[in-house]
Order: C-alpha cells, then sequence, then structure tokens
C-alpha cells in the first residue's frame, strides 16, 4: 500500500486473491493493519483476529475471517522521516510471527521502501513514476467519484469517501480493477 502525499492510500501489488480482498477491504473500509502501520509509524501485529485481545477493526476482521485470514500483519514502508506506505501480511493460521520471521518481513519492508524510491528516482520532478501511476491509477475512478459525491451533497471530500466506501462495503462492490464478471451496482442514492 501507497500513500501518495494528501491523497489516500492505493493498492499496489498483491500476490493472491486472498491478499487482494485483505487489501481492498483496508481501502474500502479504511481500517487494518497497513492502515494502522502506516499512521502509527510502526509494526502492527494481529496473531489472531478471530481472538484479538483488543478488538482493533470491527468492519475489516470479519471480512477478512470469512476469507479465511487468521493473523495480519503491517509494516511501515518508510525511509529516516519519510513515510510511503505500508507492507501487508496473512497467514490463514492465528499465531505470531517467530524472532527469524519478524526480522526477514522487516527486511522485506526496507526492501520494498528501497524499491519505491529507486523506481520513483526515475520519474520527473513533480510526477510519479510509470511503474506506480499503473497502481494509483486503480482508483482514480473512487477520487473523481468521491469529488462529485462531495459536490452534489454539499460534504468534504473525506466525507464523500467514507459514504462510498460505506456504499461499496454495503453493496458488496469491489474496487474497478476487480470488477470483471460481477454484477453492476446499484445506483448510489443520492
Amino acid at each position: 500500500m501507497l500513500v501518495p502525499a494528501d491523497a489516500p492510500p492505493v493498492s499496489l501489488y498483491t500476490t493472491n486473491d486472498v491478499s487482494r480482498l485483505v487489501e481492498e477491504a483496508q481501502f474500502t473500509l479504511g481500517e487494518g493493519p497497513s492502515v494502522d502501520a502506516y499512521q502509527l509509524e510502526r509494526p502492527v501485529i494481529e496473531p489472531d483476529l478471530a481472538n484479538p485481545e483488543t478488538v482493533r477493526w470491527p468492519a475489516f476482521s470479519p471480512v477478512v475471517l470469512r476469507a479465511g485470514v487468521r493473523s495480519v500483519f503491517g509494516l511501515p514502508l518508510r525511509i529516516g522521516a519519510v513515510r510511503l506506505g505500508a507492507l501487508g501480511f496473512y497467514r490463514d493460521m492465528a499465531g505470531p510471527l517467530t524472532n527469524d520471521q519478524h526480522a526477514d518481513a522487516l527486511v522485506l519492508a526496507d526492501v520494498a521502501t528501497r524499491a519505491v524510491l529507486a523506481i520513483q528516482a526515475n520519474a520527473s520532478a513533480g510526477e510519479i513514476a510509470v511503474e506506480l501511476e499503473s497502481g494509483a491509477n486503480l482508483r482514480f475512478v473512487v477520487h473523481q467519484a468521491s469529488g462529485m459525491v462531495a459536490v452534489q451533497l454539499g460534504v468534504s471530500i473525506t466525507e464523500a469517501l467514507v459514504r462510498l466506501r460505506a456504499y461499496a462495503f454495503a453493496n458488496d462492490v469491489p474496487s474497478p480493477k476487480s470488477r470483471r464478471g460481477r454484477r453492476p451496482a446499484p445506483p448510489f442514492p443520492f
């Protein structure tokens, strides 16, 4: 997950359908381990979503549990004071990471951070690199719709995005990228 300046997060890459669902749930609901890892600037670990010590994500957890996810881990992508996003992992079994797994995850987050910086280094000033832009474009339609809803309802962009996310969640509407073969969404009730 990358978080452009003054913009909602974008999912850059997922490895399979379950990880895509995890990222989609975080984007749609605005909560989850990667969201928290980015905001808190530290690793966020939930070794047992079905039996957490503290309920952190009341909307996110049931969605991913139904998909077979039992534990989730979010690591910030940052270098010094620069925050780029977060790297998320999940498992289909409950339990904490071992010390070696945790160390490996931190190394992967560092490698991912440096890869994003290296890719972006080839872009012109003020532009996003083509390789990163393809991931960012996945959410362009949603951000455009947020602006339209904000104007029509006379609310802030943030509130419009929250309303769109809630509507999508309530109507089981996936992101534009994952809509192939799915039923069309009912009209948005303005």
